[in-house]
């Protein structure tokens, strides 16, 4: 399996960091995120306590997940399938 393309949003701090590393490192943002990204994947523990841990410290994710919930049960959601 080739590559998965992933697309991920920032808030201002870390984009501003992640600027800067690159600048100083005069390698392009987006090479820097994968690797970045790809050193932390290889760190990560996959054991549930660790992964039920990290998505707890996601600000709102609760929320968020219920919102969806919400959402979906209203109707509003798309099928995967329609993708």
């Amino acid at each position: 399996m080739p590559g998965a393309r992933f697309n991920i949003q920032l808030d201002d701090r870390h984009a501003r960091t992640l600027r800067t590393l690159a600048e100083r490192t005069h390698v392009n943002p987006g090479t820097l995120a994968r690797s970045l990204l790809c050193a932390a994947l290889d760190e990560a523990d996959p054991s549930a306590a660790n992964i039920v841990a990290l998505l707890d410290s996601i600000p709102g994710a609760i929320e968020r997940a219920e919102q969806g919930l919400r959402q979906i049960e209203s109707g509003q959601g798309i099928l995967l399938d329609e993708l």
